[in-house]
């Protein structure tokens, strides 16, 4: 399974500009809410699929195995 970081990248992004470069509120919703919610769950999302990523790999996200050899293909 390969796992993005462009996802989560973007939650922080969009997040950040929402919490600290905006000043307007959108029918009794406040922005800057929604922009510490966006980042929040980016952050989150990163950290996640950064384990994921490790977890799943076979070596332990080192590279190749103490043998030298290729990992098999499946």
């Amino acid at each position: 399974m390969r796992v993005s970081i462009g996802g989560p990248m973007f939650l922080i992004v969009v997040g950040a500009i929402l919490y600290w470069a905006t000043d307007f509120e959108l029918a009794n919703v406040d922005m800057n809410t929604v922009g510490l919610i966006l980042l929040i769950a980016g952050v989150a999302a990163l950290v996640l699929s950064i384990a994921v990523a490790l977890f799943n790999s076979e070596d332990g996200g080192g590279g190749r195995p103490p043998s030298g050899r290729p990992p098999p293909r499946y």
